[in-house]
């Protein structure tokens, strides 16, 4: 049977806690995480439904700013209806919770391409004591505090980027691979440039998620090795274990793996690919930030654009988190703030032939 709590006032009434909906076909679960939740103080459950119909109704009568979502529901799995609960949640950010979301899992990349915010593995019923709960309401505040605050000195698109670029260089953490699915996409078939990636995920999780990108990408897409070419048509991606940078080859470009402590104390980072792609191309390189916490990517960025190159951050409304490219926007050296999408649509444009 499903449960639902009084539901949280809509967003005009003030102060109104941060509310959450969860979405699972066990009613084990959905008491647990309601208790861990509400036992937390910080946010209400406005509502706790066992499949993905269920869901739907709801959102169509009451705003939520968390959705927690199973994967194995019968009926409607969670994958099949992510798409459509984002859509009806209207801005609300989707926590998965799931036990086929352990390490390494490809349910793990496929929800977070799809437009999952996060991930979390869901124990046994018999284990949900312990830090579980603690780790939960952790990672709802995360996705609720999500801001930044920071003032973009660059109005979104102000400065055209220059379209004398050999490389695109793209950095992306929390809600990333989503947006990182929508820019590949808008890519055309015939674009050659060489593209590396440093995305904040752990090793275990790098062969599908470059697998993945493969298929976004309709293009070959490797995790970089040591020593590996940097070549036309090709991505790679910064392996979990180590940083990616780029050397000069005198005939071209290699890629050098590095676990040096990065400022931001992310690994792999964002700033020693960035740092590196300033370094070996100058001003031939474009940098693109997108979603992501911290502050990662950001004096990478500086000295990209110190160098002559170019960058192109994701606009705060379509960012699960703005940490990163905000970042960016604050130092003033931002030459677009696009959606992602739009950022896939200008590469393309400004592209140099090979």
């Amino acid at each position: 049977m499903d449960t639902v709590a009084s539901p949280a006032p809509d967003s005009n009434e003030f102060d109104a806690p941060p509310s959450v909906l969860i979405v699972d076909d066990s009613v084990v679960a959905r008491a647990v995480m309601a208790r861990a939740i509400d036992g937390g103080g910080e946010f209400i459950v406005a509502g706790a439904v066992a499949n993905a119909d269920a869901a739907q109704d709801f959102l169509s009568r009451h705003r939520v700013d968390v959705i927690i979502l199973d994967i194995e529901m019968p009926g409607i799995d969670g994958l099949t209806a992510l798409p459509d609960l984002i859509a009806a949640g209207q801005g609300a950010r989707v926590l998965i919770v799931s036990s086929a979301c352990g390490d390494g899992a490809a349910t793990t990349v496929q929800a977070l391409a799809l437009g999952a915010a996060d991930t979390l593995v869901k124990p046994e019923v018999g284990a949900f004591a312990g830090r579980f709960g603690e780790v939960l309401n952790h990672k709802i505040s995360r996705l609720i505090d999500n801001d930044e605050i920071v003032v973009p000195r660059t109005p979104a698109a102000a400065v055209a980027p220059g379209d004398d670029f050999d490389i695109v260089a793209i950095g992306a953490s929390t809600g990333g691979i989503h947006a990182l699915s929508l820019l590949l996409r808008s890519l055309p078939l015939d674009f050659r440039l060489p593209i590396l990636i440093t995305q904040h995920l752990p090793e275990s999780f790098m062969p599908y998620f470059a697998a993945q990108v493969a298929v976004l990408a309709n293009r070959p897409c490797e995790v970089a090795e040591d020593h590996a070419r940097i070549r036309p048509g090709r991505i790679l991606i910064a392996p979990g274990r180590a940083h990616m940078r780029c050397v000069s080859m005198g005939d071209g470009a290699a890629v050098r793996l590095s676990t040096t402590p990065a400022p931001s104390g992310c690994l792999p980072s964002v700033d020693p690919m960035f740092d590196s792609v300033a370094a070996t191309y100058g001003d031939r390189a474009l940098g693109v930030v997108l979603s992501g916490m911290g502050r990662d990517g950001a004096l990478g960025a500086a000295s990209l654009a110190a160098a002559g190159g170019s960058i192109v951050i994701q606009d705060r409304a379509s960012s699960v988190i703005w940490g990163m490219p905000g970042a960016v926007a604050a130092g003033g050296i931002a030459d677009a703030i696009l959606p992602p999408d739009e950022i896939g649509q200008l590469i393309a444009r400004r592209r140099r032939p090979c």
